[in-house]
Protein backbone atom coordinates (compact mmCIF):
# COMPACT_ATOMS: atom_id res chain seq x y z
CA UNK A 1 0.00 0.00 0.00
CA UNK A 2 1.75 3.38 -1.16
CA UNK A 3 1.17 6.85 0.66
CA UNK A 4 2.39 10.15 -0.17
CA UNK A 5 3.58 12.55 2.73
CA UNK A 6 4.73 16.39 2.19
CA UNK A 7 7.86 17.23 4.47
CA UNK A 8 10.26 20.07 4.59
CA UNK A 9 14.02 19.54 4.01
CA UNK A 10 15.89 20.15 7.50
CA UNK A 11 18.60 21.29 5.31
CA UNK A 12 17.36 24.20 2.57
CA UNK A 13 13.37 24.36 4.45
CA UNK A 14 11.86 23.27 0.91
CA UNK A 15 8.76 21.45 0.51
CA UNK A 16 8.90 18.01 -1.11
CA UNK A 17 6.62 14.59 -1.39
CA UNK A 18 7.63 11.52 -0.46
CA UNK A 19 6.22 7.76 -1.27
CA UNK A 20 6.15 5.50 1.32
CA UNK A 21 5.06 1.93 1.21
CA UNK A 22 3.26 0.94 4.34
CA UNK A 23 3.64 -2.68 3.43
CA UNK A 24 7.15 -2.94 4.36
CA UNK A 25 6.66 -2.47 8.22
CA UNK A 26 8.44 0.42 9.86
CA UNK A 27 11.56 1.16 8.12
CA UNK A 28 14.98 4.13 8.44
CA UNK A 29 16.11 5.21 4.99
CA UNK A 30 18.20 7.61 3.62
CA UNK A 31 17.45 10.12 0.10
CA UNK A 32 18.55 12.74 -0.74
CA UNK A 33 16.54 15.89 -1.02
CA UNK A 34 15.51 16.66 -4.15
CA UNK A 35 16.36 20.29 -4.47
CA UNK A 36 19.75 20.59 -2.22
CA UNK A 37 20.74 17.21 -3.21
CA UNK A 38 21.53 16.42 0.58
CA UNK A 39 20.78 13.38 2.46
CA UNK A 40 17.47 13.06 4.28
CA UNK A 41 17.03 10.35 7.03
CA UNK A 42 13.38 9.27 6.85
CA UNK A 43 12.27 6.93 9.55
CA UNK A 44 8.48 5.27 9.13
CA UNK A 45 6.49 3.86 12.06
CA UNK A 46 3.64 1.67 10.71
CA UNK A 47 0.79 -1.00 11.42
CA UNK A 48 0.39 -1.06 8.06
CA UNK A 49 -2.43 1.28 8.18
CA UNK A 50 -2.07 4.15 10.83
CA UNK A 51 1.70 5.52 10.34
CA UNK A 52 4.12 8.22 11.03
CA UNK A 53 7.17 9.78 8.92
CA UNK A 54 10.14 11.55 10.65
CA UNK A 55 11.97 13.32 8.46
CA UNK A 56 16.27 14.24 10.10
CA UNK A 57 18.90 15.67 8.68
CA UNK A 58 21.65 12.78 8.23
CA UNK A 59 23.54 14.05 11.46
CA UNK A 60 20.62 14.39 13.68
Amino acid sequence: MLETERYECPYCGEEAEAVLDLSGGDQQYIEDCPVCCRPIRFTLQTDGHEWMLEVHSENE
